[in-house]
């Protein structure tokens, strides 16, 4: 039997590891995709994984023994879609390629939520090494302590960011029903996905699906007191919950540990913090990762690894040594005046969070919040006024428009929060950034540039331009 698998859209987060986990497990790899950009583009290329941009059926002889479809850009109507149906070749979605071939006799601890999803995975994997269990891990990202977006690793662990976007155009399913977690993080749950989910409740729908895989012995962890969530799990629950919060849970379900995980800030310019569970203080813990955000994002890792048998103490001395993820408020230049970050923000709420712990941490510093607003989500402007507001933490706010916005981006200039501007070319944008970074100011300046894509390459063109300078 052929060991030849195809990856269509293998330029996505998902879609690319699961490509470079294929290989590991011996299969033979290729695959396409509309679009390359980093970090995925870099990370398949150091796993040796041909990839073309743009679909010919050339790609597909010898015929694969499958063929493996990702749900972004991948229509009926798309080309190569249309090509595999009409000769009957053999497909699967993604997620579900991941769940049968990779998790089906794994425990599977998956991270979802609105946002925070690839941080706190990367925290978890990160514990679970530090405790000698080799985990395998696939995530939206490329933890700064391995450098890569997945593995195998050893059995039983693996660590998997659950998405809740659809499955595939041909199963309209969020991604993590196929995952079957024995343990679940739920940080957050908010309004997102505007081209596929209406509201809030359809999403709501589909986590509950996800409730109804778990296993009875396994563990939810969860926030108290978020209305949302306690609505979701009043819609049913099997498995024990654990809370993270600074109270107990006003809607109490049967099946609650009645464990409450919380932090008590020390210092915020360090991001120190006290780790206490049931009022009882475990130890402190002091990350490079800065603001609330990353506070919870530490206590959801800590609450699932215990789950899996790690104890706190040891999850704590992990955390000391965590250094991040790649384009999570990543620093890609710094000197005496000025730092630049690259941020891949895809919410209004994680830009708030991001840029609040920012401020947490330097104070009265200059902030400059770059942002593209790219996703489905913002570029339908059904968040427009949240997204005015998220960067009330910075001292100036530039936007992006990159041409796919379905609203006047130019509204965002209108009764700013903080002084905007607009532009809509990249090379104007880096002119301008260039004449921040060379101005001088009585505050060290923070530039921080947002966006979940390739931001038309505005990273590169800084860091082209900074080498030309220097």
């Amino acid at each position: 039997m052929s060991k030849r698998l195809y990856f269509l859209g293998i330029g996505g987060t998902l879609i690319g590891s699961l490509a470079m986990l294929a290989k590991e497990l011996g299969f033979q790899v290729s695959g396409s995709d509309n679009q390359l950009y980093p970090p995925m583009s870099d990370l398949l290329g150091a796993a040796g994984i041909e990839v073309f941009e743009g679909f010919h059926e050339n790609q597909l002889d010898p015929t694969p023994a499958q063929i493996i479809i990702g749900n972004s850009d991948l229509p009926r109507g798309n080309p190569a879609i249309e090509y595999i149906l009409e000769r009957g070749l053999n497909y699967i979605s993604g997620a579900e390629w991941l769940g049968e071939t990779i998790l089906r006799d794994r425990w599977v601890l998956a991270v979802s939520g609105t946002h925070g999803k690839t941080t706190t995975a990367s925290m978890l994997v990160w514990i679970l090494e530090k405790a000698g269990l080799n985990p395998g891990f696939l995530i939206g990202g490329a933890p700064l302590n391995f450098g890569i977006s997945s593995r195998l690793g050893d059995d039983p662990f693996f660590v998997v960011e659950a998405d809740e976007y659809d499955t595939s155009y041909f199963d309209r399913r969020s991604k993590f029903v196929h995952y079957r977690p024995r343990t679940l993080v739920i940080n957050n749950l908010e309004f997102d996905h505007g081209d596929i989910f209406k509201d809030i409740s359809e999403i709501k729908n589909q986590f509950h699906l996800l409730l109804r895989t778990m296993p009875g012995n396994g563990l939810i962890v969860a926030p108290a007191n978020n209305p949302e969530i306690d609505d979701l799990l009043e819609t049913g629950v099997w498995t024990n919950i654990s809370r993270i919060g600074k109270r107990k849970p006003k809607k109490i379900t049967p099946h609650e540990t009645n464990d409450l995980w919380s932090a008590t800030e020390i210092e915020k310019s360090t991001n120190s913090f006290n780790v206490e569970l049931n009022d009882s203080v475990i130890g402190r813990l002091e990350m490079n990762n800065s603001g609330e955000h990353n506070r919870y994002n530490a206590l959801n890792a800590i609450a699932a690894a215990r789950h899996a048998g790690v104890p706190p103490m040891l999850a704590l001395e992990a955390l000391r040594e965590f250094r991040g993820v790649k384009r999570r408020l990543e620093i890609f230049f710094e000197d005496d005046y000025l730092t630049i970050y690259d941020d891949f923000a895809h919410h209004p709420t994680a830009i708030r969070t991001t840029l609040q712990g920012l401020r947490d941490k330097v104070s009265s510093e200059e902030i400059i919040a770059v942002l593209e607003p790219r996703t489905h989500t913002m570029a339908l402007g059904t968040l427009r006024n949240d997204l005015k507001t998220s960067v009330s933490a910075s001292d100036k706010a530039i936007f992006f428009n990159n041409g796919r916005m379905s609203w006047d981006l130019n509204e965002m200039a209108k009764d700013p929060v903080v002084d905007t501007k607009i532009f809509d070319k990249v090379d104007k944008l880096v002119e301008y950034i260039m004449a921040l970074s060379q101005s001088t100011t009585n505050k060290k300046r923070h530039i921080v540039m947002m966006s979940n894509g390739s931001f038309d390459g505005l990273r590169q063109k800084i860091e082209d331009k900074l080498k030309q300078n220097n």
